[in-house]
């Protein structure tokens, strides 16, 4: 099992930043891809970022890039994703989650979720 914790989330006015963590523990040694995935009030839960542990690869959605930047430290078993130029489409709550299965970034099934960090973004 892998427990995952997302920090960092709160109130921003848009074009501001933050910077959400998630830090994992328990049976970390074979997670293959971590990554950030979102929901707003009333929609489905998306994907936003995610990268490969070990190489640290990334793959972003399309409506972050240039924007958001998703990283690891692999010594502290935390993945990070950076949020510039936020915008009030941003607000959501945020995912982190991790995988153990071998997979392209683009497989967005993951086997671990957190329990999500509320990122609110004011116009």
């Amino acid at each position: 099992q892998v427990q995952l914790v997302e920090s960092g989330g709160g109130w921003v006015q848009a074009g501001g930043s933050l910077r959400l963590s998630c830090a994992a523990s328990g049976r970390t040694l074979g997670m293959n891809a971590m990554g950030w995935f979102r929901q707003a009030p009333g929609k489905e839960r998306e994907f936003v970022a995610a990268i490969r542990w070990s190489v640290g690869n990334t793959y972003y959605t399309d409506s972050v890039k240039g924007r958001f930047t998703i990283s690891r430290d692999n010594a502290k078993n935390t993945v990070y994703l950076q949020m510039n130029s936020l915008k009030s489409d941003d607000t959501a709550v945020y995912y982190c989650a991790a995988r153990v299965r071998i997979a392209v970034l683009g497989d967005f099934t993951y086997d671990y979720w957190g329990q999500g960090t509320q990122v609110t973004v004011s116009s």
